[in-house]
Parts: C-alpha cells; structure tokens; sequence
C-alpha cells in the first residue's frame, strides 16, 4: 500500500489504493520484492523535511488505532502470506488558514487514548476529533509558526514550540497554563513518559522542564538540535544534531554517550526514536566505565544484516525457502519492533544502525520506505503446558489449566522450543538447553538444567523426549541422545510437514510423522525402520492420533478433516473447513477440528456440532481444547451437551454418561440421569444422581436395586415407581394396574391427596379400601384446616379416636358428648378419651359421668381431686376405703400449700404419711428463714417438733430419732421466736419492746448460742441489741463486754460507725453493772452475773432458768421431779387432795381458768403468816457442786402443795410430764395448754388481745385444748 503526500496540499495526504479493491495479496514465492522480508512496505512521498516528519509521526501512531491496524495471517502450507487492511481511507483534514488558503503542518501529536489530534498548522494549534476529523478548538498563543507538539503520557498536559522561540504547555482542557521562552526558535519537544519531564530543543540549546520545579534547567548544544527521544524507562534523553552526532544525555541534561559515524558532518539526524525494549538501557547501566563509550557504536554495527524474515504455522509446520543467514539473536517487545536506535538521514538515508553499517534503503528519490518487522511464533505444547518464546531471549512455560507461569531467561536468542512430560527442549544459536522438572507433581512449574548441547545445529524443527531430542531438516530426521550423540537417523521420501510424540516408555517412545506427498509415518526412537501408516493424495497440513491408537485424524492442504481406522486404513468419514485437528485424550471417539473462524466437535458417527472460535485448536483433554490465537494460547472450556444428548437419543447411556463426565452443565446431568433412569439404565442414572446429589432419586434407585436383590423383577413394576417419583401420575397407575399392583396406585392418589381420580381409579371395589380411602381423605382434610369435615368422615368410617382428639382440640363439646352418649360402654378406649376432654375443657360433669359409664371409679376419685371437689371424693372413699391415699394425699398437699398446716397434718396422718408431712414442713421453715420471717420459723419448726412427736408416738422404730428431733426442733423454735424481736430491733426503725425486754430477750439468745449458730441469726445484730441496751439499762460491764465481741466480727456498714461511737463512749462509764438487772436464782436465792458462761442455769446450783415468753424474765418457778414408783396420775391425785398443813396460811389462793389457761390469783387485802413448806426444805443441795442436783418430792410433800402452786406440763407420750412449783404466790403466771410456754398474765392477756392466739404457738384462743 502506497501513500503520497500530494504537492498542492502538502498538509494532507491520501491513500492512492482503489478502496474498493480491498485487500492486497503478497506471495513469497511469486513476488521476488517480498522474499528479502516477511513483511508489506508502506511507502511515503513527502515534499519537505517537516512534512516528513508529519507523517512518520502519524503512521505508527495510526497504526494502533482501530481504522489502521494491520492484520496478517498464514493462508496456506505454500507461505503464502495475505495482508488485510480495511477497505475504506482514515479521516481526511485539511487546516485553512483565514484567507481559506491550506496552512503547513509541521507537526501533529496525539492523545494519549486517541481521541484529540494537536495539529501545528501555522502560528496556531488545531485540535480535531479523531472519531470524525471535526475542528473541536483552535489555540493561539504563538506568534510566528508553530514548529513542534508533543503531548504528556498521563494525557493532562502537552506542550507547543514555534518559530516566536517560545514553548507553551496546555491542559487537557486546552488551557495554557505556562510558557517560557529560548535563544533561538523551538525545534521539537518531548515528554519524559514516566516522571513527566519535558524537554525543549532550540537550535543553540535545550531545556529540561518538570511540574514540581519552577524554573527550566537550560543546557548549551554544540550543533543545531533537530530531534529528542525519552528511553521508555524515562532514564536518558537521546538528542539528534545537524551534525550527525546523537548525544545522549540523563535526566539532568548530562552528556553520557556521543554515538558518532563516518561523514556523520554531511549527515543530519532528522528523526530518532528508542526501542520499547530494555536492551539497551541495560547494556548502558552496566557499562563499566566511560572508556566504554565507543564501544557503543562497535556493538551495533557487529549485528548481522536481516535478510528476511519467515513465519512457521506455530512452530508444527516448517519452512520451506532457504536462509542465507540465520536470524539476529537480539531482544525484542511483544511490539515486534527489534531495532534498539534508529536514525532518520533526510540528506541520504534512513539508517538503521542495528540492523547494518550499510545503507537499509535508499531514500534520494525522495521517498522513505518504512519497514514493519513480524517475526515467527516459537512455541510448543504438551498437554495442558504450553512454552512459548517471549522478549525473543525468554521462554514462558504456562499450565492452562492453573493459569501458572514461569519464565527461563536465556540471555540469547531462543530458535527453537520442545516440551514433552517433564522435559524441555530450547536451542539456541550455539547450544540447546534440557530442562527437567523439580518432581514429579502435575502442578509442578519449577524447572531446572538437566543437559547442555554445546552444539550448534540446522533444523526447521525440534522435538524432544524422555532421553532424546529430534530434529527436523526438510526430509531428514535425527535422533541424539541429551550428550549430543546422534544415535539414528531417518530420511523421508518428501518434506517432512508435521511431526509429533504420541507417546511410550521411556526411551522408546513414537513419533507421529506427516510428509508433503501425503505418507503419514510411525517412529520409533529405538527403531531404525519407519512404520507407514497409510498413504493419501494430499499433502498432509496437521495429524492426531486417538488415545487408544486406533483412529488417525489428518487435515490435508484442501482444509478437509479425514478419520481413517488405523488397523483397516479405512476411511471413517471427512469433515471441509479444517485447518487443525485433536483428538480428545479422555474419550475415543470424539475429536475437534477448527478452520473458517467455527470450532467443530465431533462426537462418534453424529454430525459436526459447530461454535464459533478464533484461533487453532492444538489439544483437547476432557472439556477444554486448548486454542492458539495470534500469538497467545488459551484454554477454552466447551460443555459436551451436544455429543451427550447426540448418544441419548440413540440410547446410548454409558457412552452419554462418559461425554457428560467430560464435563456438562447441571441440567444435562439431571438429563442424562432422567433418561437413563426411564431407561432402567439404573446404573449409569445412579452415578448420574450423584454427581448432581439428589438424594430423593437415589433412594429411589437404591430401593429398586434392593427389591431387585430379593428376586423382583417386574421392569412395568420399577417403571411405574419411576413415572410416579416423576409426576408421571397417571401413566404410573396404569402400569401399577398392569402389573396387578392396584394398592400402589391408590396409595399414590391418596398420597397425593387426587381423592377424586382415586375414587374413579377404584371405582366399586373392596368396602374396605373404600374405607381407607375415606380415613385418608379425613386426614387430608385435617391437614388442610377443615376439622369438621375431617370428623364426620371420621366417623362414617368409624375412625372415633381421630374425631374425639379433632372435637377435643378445637372444643366442640357438643360433638363429643354426642359421640360418647352413641358409644358403647365396652368402647372403654374412646370413651375414656372423651371424658379426659370434658376434663380438659372444664366440663367435669360430662367427665363424671362418661367415668361412670365404662365404671372407672379410680379415674373419677382423681377427676374429684383434680377438680378439688374433696366432698365428693371423702364420699367416694367412704365407700370404697382402698382409694383413701388418692384422696387424702393429695388433700393434704393442698392444705400445705394453702398454709392450712394442721388440717394438712391430719391429712398426712389419715393418709399415713407423715414422713412427707415433715418434708413439705422443712421446706416451708427452710424458706421462711431464708426470707428472713423468723416469726414464721419458730411457728413451722414448732409444728416440726410437734409432728415428730407424734411420727415417735405411732413408730417404735423411729422414736429415738424422731424424739431428738423434737427436741432440736423445739429449741430451734425458741432460738427464732426470740431473734425474732432482735431482728426487727436492728432493721426497723422503731422498736414495739421495752429495753428491759430487749436486754432480756439478747442475753437469753447470747447464752443459747453457745455452740453453733443457726441458720439466719446474726451474732452481730444480738451483741449489737446487747450493747445498745446494756449501755441505756447501766450494764456498763456487759455492754463492754459486747463491744468488744463485736471488735472480732465482720460488721455491716450500716453499724459501723455506731458500734465506732459506743466503744469509745462505753470506756466512760464506770465498769460494773447495774444491780437491779442481775437475774436471781429462786431455787438458791444467788444473784447470777448478767454474763454467764454456763448459759441459762444458775451458777451455783445449776438449776435451769424458766424464762417467760413474752419478756424472758427470770419466772419464780422451780422445777421438780417425782420419786420412783409415782406416776403422773397419782401425783396429779395427791396434788389435788390439798392436805392441811401445820401452819396454815391465813390468805386465800384464788384458782381462775378461763379459755383453757390456768391462773393464780393472791389476795393482796389478806395477811401472810410466814409457816414452814416441805416443799422449801426439798430446796436445799450441797453447796458448791458442779453437778445439777434436781429436786425430787415424795407423796408427802405432793399432798403438802397446793394445786394452785403447780403448773404442769402435761407432754405426750412417749415424753414425761413436767411439774413447776411457783415460789411466788403474789405473782401470776399463765400457762399455754398447746405448746407449754410459760408468760406472766399480764402479758400473755396483752398478747391474746392483739394476736387473738398464743403468740409462740398460734393456737387460737376460742379453741379447745386438744
């Protein structure tokens, strides 16, 4: 293609091609232009220096645009080369100026992203749009013309120089934002493409301006600088001189090279550009020294002249012209631009100073003619690796699959490429280097030198094995050993046109071998003797053999795909449009063949299935074939629906079922396992659910493999359940029918809830399958929310649980009792459902009376309990007596929970269970103490003691432990009805005792405490009330005393500081206590000390205080014993005999009994004369004793005393009465007949009055001493 500047309008330019024409057609072998290059020349005719350099700015820049791009592609096996170029002609501008006259372009530049083109047309910028050549702005700022345009290659910023010595540097958004100025006018301009920088050249010197500086850095020039380039990393600036020198400079504008050649004076650089590689950057960085600096100029010219350069098919087909010299081993881009410098010579020529010292092209005619260089793909591939030479010194080995890469950098010019299992194959110019993989992972990428071949060898092929290399000169074949040993040698009858391994042992592996006269050839490395195939009349283009060695695929000259059987050198079929072939390596019969931009798959005798697919397909493994495009490989991922469905129809199941593993989408699973399942290909449809786990068609083939196993074999019978997992309903039926299997049928309608079709599907049939059918469509019914149809179908089907328990759960009491009252007594199992309803809903009647209908009396003892109807029960167990525990049990929980504790008692001992009795008592007195209600406490662990007495009274074999617990229980009560009041003392804000009584009350609890502390009482609150009382009564001794105890317990913070403040205070106070407040022992008269270390017993005889109740003074009772052989009854007789006495008292006792309670009353009005008491001299005991010595009276002294004097606590058995004489007649004393605690009159009358009960044992006083 040739374009030409016209001379009316040297702005412009225009192709000279006919558009319509298209195309044009080069051959190497009829066109002897093309033979010394591989490549289409592009001529240019330019009237002026500056239009050159308009145009050959333009072309490159062009050609990476979409409208002039250049395309190429082999035709055919004769290298025959076709050149593509669009057929129609790029944009056409022509600037004017305002006189409508054609202005001078002597620059242009574009954007960045190719959408603004920056024209220099006079003192003015243009700016077009590329999309359609229309004038987006003009920019003035120049003053005279406008030489040079070079824009940044971030696209913000480009730069103008014009003949006004002046730059300017504009925006994107065509702004100017900056200008300086020169000596002399501006030459060109360039932008560093990485940092930036802008370099400016005037004819005496150039300048280096960067965004981040404010002046511009300015260097003189020893010549006229007419052109400047940026190395692509940005690191040097090349500058072209009128001269003919290049000088080289840094980012700083310091020289560092000047490149020289002979008559350089008669030769100005007019154009200089860098190579895009680093090549040359790297040799310049690793210079040693600045001696170095010539040597420049010697490397360059020592490259070898390019006489032409060829392209393989990809590296399987050969060359078949003759080099006069192999190619230049140099680096190279993926741009295939392989100079490092090229200098433009506008006077003589256009050098190309790494290609040649000698003249590339001549130029005096005035034409440039500008050479694209495209060199051959060298590559190979094997299996799913794939190596290919890249920056012409790198080999690149990618897995398609993984998608890994590594690169081997050879550091010299890679010819050849081989790669086969673990081994690799490159040659050089001088050598040939094995690589081996680390191990033998398949994932492994790690190669390493295993031999070197220091040879240098001519082949137009490679190929290499486990243990040899092959190569491939036009008819001969050489086998050497990694040592270079050639060890065979085989020569063909024609062009040998495609070579292949197709595998083996180790060392003998065979080779698959195409000639041009159509011979197709296996080899054996270790085989002198070649072995013919078959032979056709085409030249062979491709072949692949099929995995077992049976197939043979060929692709001739004609693009026809030919299978031939191997065996019977039969043709199997032919296939048009082809142009590479393989055979798939996981399945036989199947294989791809690619030609006319389609991918066509071909699967057994089934017609070519065709996609479309750029490229050539070089390998199929499973669902991927591998596609060479252009110049990169890729792995194509093709789903094998189209063969699988092809076996399908064709009932193929096992072959579908290896295409499919091959890989196919879900659905084509589900397909196949669908078809194979209809077709009782059970096996392939279970490894055909499985791969897509649906676990409901695999039960489905299990069980039908099992039945299969037991000895079935009816396929109408497995078809039938297939259909029916299917939704195939109807047509399952039939089969069931057919099969005499009708129950299955209407187990699926009734299933399915299709009442109807099973209605017409059993038509009048058995009344018992009627029967089911009707149960199965109440359940549906009942699942479907219709309760009451669901229950008259219940019904009519007899099915009366199910009705009861739908009526009982919605409530309909109506429709239960009518079905109860139309059951028969003996349907125990219905009715009694019926009556648990009426139970449940609250209608006990109905449930009573549904009991006795079926006579279940214990169910209607428990309907009473439930329902706590307690008469009609106690009327049921009167009776029938062996109900009683029903009945009073529970009764008796009931009274525990509604704290009705005696009637609870007398429950438990009806029912005989007192040992629960006590439990429910010892849980209540636990939770009465944790919640602090110690009056409570007292009360439950009196009922305690009091239920444990009667526990000893019924079982002789608990009575010494149950009588211990009364004891414990009894003290427990005392210990908590006396904290009671220190406990409200403490927490409440006012106190309801006298501080006599409380002072009473903390000593009485301070002395019991004199081992273990119980549950709840706090021995801070009781020294506490102690001290606090002490301290007000006068007991200073004693209130130390507390203060002190208090010192060594852990105090709440609430006391701290009172207790603080009394120790201090109470130091100030005389340390003794007050008289009037030691307690007397009436028994031996002594003054016992406030603080007692014996407890609540006399110091001196030992004889146990009796305490009232209520305010726990000292009470002047004596206790006293009878003597052996006198019982109660006597005792009790001869007290209330009254025997005069001797001296006789001259007052009068007065006896009052009101409400069970027994009362003293003296005369005040009468007169005592003192007489002796038998009684009194019973008193005496041997002083100093440490044992107690109690006082035990004969009859004499029994009938000496009065009845009035004595009060007795009459305890049941199996515990003893207890006498008490009173030594104070004047004094009162009150008696409870229930719980024998003892209170002065006055105060028990107060207690009754406010309580209405006995405030220890809360029997009330309108009841009877029982």
């Amino acid at each position: 293609m040739r374009l030409r500047i016209p001379s009316t309008h040297p702005q412009s330019f225009s192709p000279i091609y006919d558009p319509a024409k298209g195309a044009q057609r080069f051959s190497r072998k009829n066109s002897p232009d093309t033979e010394q290059s591989a490549s289409c020349a592009c001529v240019f005719q330019a009237q002026s220096r500056r239009e050159l350099h308009a145009c050959a700015v333009l072309f490159p820049l062009a050609q990476a645009q979409c409208p002039w791009e250049r395309l190429w592609r082999m035709r055919n096996p004769d290298s025959t080369f076709e050149f593509l170029s669009f057929p129609f002609p790029p944009p056409r501008v022509v600037p004017v100026d305002s006189r409508q006259r054609a202005l001078g372009i002597y620059d242009l530049a574009f954007k960045p992203d190719g959408t603004q083109l920056i024209i220099a047309a006079g003192n003015r910028l243009l700016v077009y749009d590329t999309s359609d050549g229309t004038l987006i702005q003009p920019l003035k700022g120049h003053k005279d013309t406008v030489y040079c345009v070079a824009y940044a290659k971030d696209g913000k910023r480009f730069a103008s120089g014009s003949a006004d010595k002046s730059v300017i540097i504009w925006t994107s958004k065509l702004e100017g934002i900056l200008k300086y100025t020169h000596n002399d006018s501006i030459q060109c301009v360039s932008y560093n493409p990485v940092t930036h920088q802008l370099a400016s050249c005037s004819s005496s010197d150039f300048g280096l301006w960067s965004p981040e500086q404010k002046s511009v850095s300015k260097h003189k020039s020893s010549s006229k600088i007419t052109c400047c380039s940026w190395t692509n990393d940005g690191q040097y600036l090349a500058l072209g001189m009128f001269n003919g020198i290049v000088s080289i400079r840094n980012k700083n504008g310091e020289e560092k090279v000047k490149i020289e050649h002979p008559g350089s004076s008669l030769s100005p650089v007019w154009s200089i550009c860098w190579n895009p590689s680093s090549r040359w950057e790297n040799f310049w960085n690793h210079r040693a020294s600045e001696e170095e600096e010539e040597s420049v100029h010697n490397y360059l010219e020592e490259i070898p002249v390019l006489k032409s350069s060829t392209c393989s098919s990809q590296g399987s087909e050969t060359e078949e012209e003759q080099h006069e010299e192999e190619e230049s081993p140099r680096d190279t881009s993926s741009d295939e631009h392989n100079d490092i410098l090229a200098v433009a010579d506008w006077g003589q020529r256009l050098s190309f100073f790494q290609l040649s010292g000698k003249q590339a092209i001549g130029c005096q005619d005035g034409t440039i003619s500008f050479y694209q260089l495209i060199f051959s793909t060298v590559h190979g591939l094997y299996k799913d690796r794939y190596a290919y030479r890249d920056s012409m010194t790198d080999v690149i080995v990618q897995h398609l699959i993984t998608e890994q890469k590594v690169r081997i950098k050879c550091r010299e010019l890679v010819k050849k490429i081989a790669i086969y299992k673990n081994r690799l194959a490159i040659q050089l110019p001088e050598k040939i280097l094995i690589y081996e993989l680390y191990s033998d992972d398949s994932s492994d990428m790690h190669y390493r030198v295993k031999e070197k071949i220091a040879k240098k060898f001519e082949c137009n092929l490679l190929v290499v094995c486990s243990d040899h290399i092959i190569l491939c000169q036009e008819k001969r074949l050489q086998c050497l050993s990694f040592n270079g040993v050639k060890e065979r040698e085989w020569l063909m009858e024609s062009l040998i046109r495609y070579i292949k391994v197709i595998g083996g042992p180790s060392g003998r592996e065979g080779l698959l071998v195409g000639l041009k006269n159509g011979q197709i050839l296996k080899i054996f490395v270790d085989n002198l003797f070649a072995i013919v195939l078959l032979k056709q009349s085409t030249a062979v283009r491709c072949l692949d053999m099929s995995a077992s060695r049976n197939k043979l695929a060929v692709v001739d000259e004609n693009d026809t795909c030919l299978v031939y059987d191997i065996h019977t050198k039969e043709l199997l079929f032919q296939e048009p449009n082809a142009n590479s072939v393989a055979w798939n390596t996981q399945c036989e019969d199947m294989l791809c063949f690619s030609g006319g931009g389609y991918l066509n798959i071909k699967a057994s005798n089934f017609p070519v299935h065709q996609q479309k697919l750029q490229g050539f397909v070089v390998g199929y493994n499973g669902s991927k074939i591998f596609c060479l495009h252009v110049f990169s490989m890729s792995a194509v991922e093709v789903p094998q629906s189209a063969p699988m469905y092809q076996y399908l129809e064709r009932k193929m199941f096992k072959e579908a079922y290896q295409i499919a593993c091959l890989g196919v989408t879900d659905t084509d699973w589900k397909e196949l396992a669908m078809e194979a399942l209809e077709g009782l290909e059970f096996e392939t449809a279970k490894k055909a659910f499985t791969r897509v786990r649906d676990l409901r068609y695999l039960e489905l083939i299990s069980s039908i493999e099992e039945r299969k196993k037991r000895g079935e074999s009816n396929n109408e019978l497995f078809l039938a359940d297939v259909y029916a997992y299917q939704g195939k309903f109807h047509e399952a039926a039939k089969l069931y029918r057919r099969s005499g299997h009708e129950s299955l049928a209407l187990d699926m309608y009734t299933d399915l809830r299709m009442f109807d079709y099973a209605k017409d599907f059993l038509g009048s049939g058995d009344p018992k399958d009627t029967k089911m059918l009707i149960t199965k469509q109440a359940d549906w019914a009942k699942n479907i929310n219709e309760p009451k149809a669901a229950v008259e179908m219940y019904i009519s089907a007899g099915e009366h649980m199910k009705a009861i328990e739908i009526s009982g759960d919605h409530g309909w009491v109506d429709m239960l009792i009518d079905i109860a009252r139309k059951l028969d007594k003996a349907e125990r199992e219905p009715l009694s459902k019926c009556a648990y309803y009426f139970k449940r809903l609250d209608n006990h009647g109905y449930a009573a009376e549904t009991y006795m209908k079926i006579g279940d009396l214990k169910a209607l003892v428990h309907l009473h309990v439930e329902t706590q109807r307690w008469e009609e029960a106690f009327s049921l167990t009167e009776k029938h007596p062996e109900f009683k525990d029903d009945v009073y049990v529970p009764y008796a929980q009931w009274l525990a929970e509604n704290d009705r504790f005696e009637e609870a008692q007398k429950a438990f001992h009806k029912a005989g269970r007192q040992s629960e009795a006590v439990k429910v008592l010892e849980q209540l007195t636990h939770n009465a103490v944790v919640e602090s209600r110690f009056n409570d406490a007292a009360y439950y662990y009196w009922m305690l003691s009091m239920q444990c007495l009667d526990i000893a009274q019924e079982n002789e074999q608990q009575k010494t432990e149950m009588l211990q617990k009364f004891h414990h229980f009894q003290h427990l009560a005392e210990l908590y009805h006396v904290y009671h009041s220190i406990h409200r003392y403490t927490e409440e804000p006012f106190s309801f005792h006298l501080p006599e009584t409380l002072f009473n009350i903390s000593r009485f609890l301070l002395h019991s405490l004199t081992k273990e502390t119980p549950l709840g009482i706090s021995k801070v609150n009781t020294l506490f009330a102690l001290a606090k009382q002490s301290k007000a009564l006068g007991a200073y001794k004693l209130a130390r005393h507390a203060y002190d105890k208090l010192q060594g317990l852990k105090i709440p913070a609430r006391f701290q500081k009172s207790i603080e403040l009394g120790s201090l205070t109470i130091r100030s106070k005389p340390f003794h206590d007050s008289e009037e407040l030691v307690p007397l022992c009436y028994r031996c008269s002594t003054n016992n000390p406030l603080l007692n270390n014996l407890g609540n017993v006399c110091i001196n005889c030992r004889q146990p205080f009796v305490f009232s109740a209520s305010s726990y003074e000292v009470l002047h009772l004596v206790e006293f014993y009878l003597e052996e052989g006198i019982t109660d009854e006597e005792a009790v007789a001869l007290i209330d005999l009254e025997a005069p006495r001797l001296n006789k008292r001259e007052d009068k006792w007065q006896e009052m009994a009101s409400d069970g309670a027994q009362t003293l009353r003296f005369d005040d009005n009468t007169d005592i004369i003192e007489e002796d008491d038998p009684f009194t001299a019973k008193l005496s005991f041997e002083q100093g004793g440490s044992e107690f010595v109690p006082v035990i009276v004969n009859r004499a002294v029994l009938r000496s005393m009065s009845r009035r004097d004595v009060l007795i606590k009459r305890w049941p058995k199996p515990l003893q009465w207890q006498y008490f004489r009173s030594l104070l007649p004047d004094a009162s004393i009150t008696m409870c007949p229930t719980c024998f605690q003892m209170f002065h009159s006055e105060d028990y009358e107060l207690l009754v009055l406010q309580h209405n009960c006995c405030p220890y044992c809360r029997r009330r006083i309108d009841e009877s001493n029982q």
